[in-house]
């Protein structure tokens, strides 16, 4: 489970494991302690829904003051469901933020630099936490479906091993909330993307078949993307106490975390921001 944290009306969540770092900061935000209003209602922190940029400008002040950190520092994803994985550095703080990012199609981020406060976004996708506190290098990868099958886990494990000289034994892993197995259904086709990755991936019970209620001749899939991920850091060399999962469903919680499905896609968005300290 994660630690929450309350300051001055905004809920985040932290990985207990995370905490025990004295130079890492990090949080998974919530719903609470922002100013959107309507279905963005509060601390919406995509640009992209349709709220106001005013509004989102706001929340990531307000979150960050929560935080302790200052805004300047964040480096947006750039995010299109893909395994593409970039390295920053602090000249690009502010990206995607206060200046323009210089990037496209960008689902994960990682850096060496302290005081550079990776962020990606989510409403539903598997937010993924990396610290290597050895090499002092920081993560974050935003896993949905498509990046799930596509890997991306086990790819920023390499990218943080061959750019910074990482060793899996040492880096620590946060699966944050997402949607859970009890809500993921999913169409025959999207399941058989999900089975043509190993069976040690995929272990039994993370695909789960069952008649469709609309139509009991066909089939629907429950798929449990928080465990295929982490079967896909295990095999990257991540070891088992090393992986810190949150069993949160965010479809079960979108009182107080967005959620697409919940909301048919009428959501704002919550974001994963981590960094290392001077």
């Amino acid at each position: 489970m994660m630690n929450q944290h309350q300051a001055n009306g905004v809920l985040y969540l932290t990985f207990p494991s995370f905490d025990k770092i004295p130079f890492v900061y990090h949080a998974f935000s919530t719903r609470q302690g922002g100013v959107s209003k309507g279905i963005y209602s509060s601390m919406n922190l995509n640009f992209n829904r349709g709220d106001e940029a005013a509004n989102v400008f706001s929340n990531f002040a307000i979150l960050c003051d929560a935080m302790r950190i200052d805004p300047i520092t964040l480096v947006l994803s750039d995010q299109t469901h893909t395994s593409n994985i970039l390295a920053v550095t602090n000249e690009d703080c502010g990206k995607g933020l206060v200046r323009a990012k210089t990037w496209k199609d960008v689902d994960g981020l990682v850096t060496k630099d302290p005081d550079v406060s990776l962020v990606t976004l989510y409403a539903d996708c598997v937010p993924l936490f990396f610290i290597d506190p050895v090499r002092r290098v920081a993560a974050t990868a935003h896993a949905g479906w498509k990046g799930t099958v596509l890997a991306i886990a086990s790819k920023m494990v390499d990218v943080m091993h061959c750019q910074f000289s990482c060793e899996p034994a040492d880096i620590l892993v946060g699966i944050g909330p997402s949607i859970g197995q009890c809500c993921f259904e999913v169409d025959e086709t999207t399941a058989k993307a999900f089975q043509s990755l190993p069976e040690s991936v995929v272990t039994k019970g993370c695909v789960k078949q069952r008649p469709d209620s609309a139509d009991p001749s066909r089939f629907k899939y429950d798929i449990n993307l928080q465990e295929i991920n982490r079967n896909l850091l295990l095999q990257a060399g991540i070891a088992e106490d090393h992986i810190e999962m949150a069993d949160i469903c965010t479809k079960c919680n979108h009182e107080w975390l967005f959620s697409h499905r919940a909301t048919n896609g009428q959501r704002g968005g919550m974001a994963a921001i981590i960094g290392i300290r001077e």
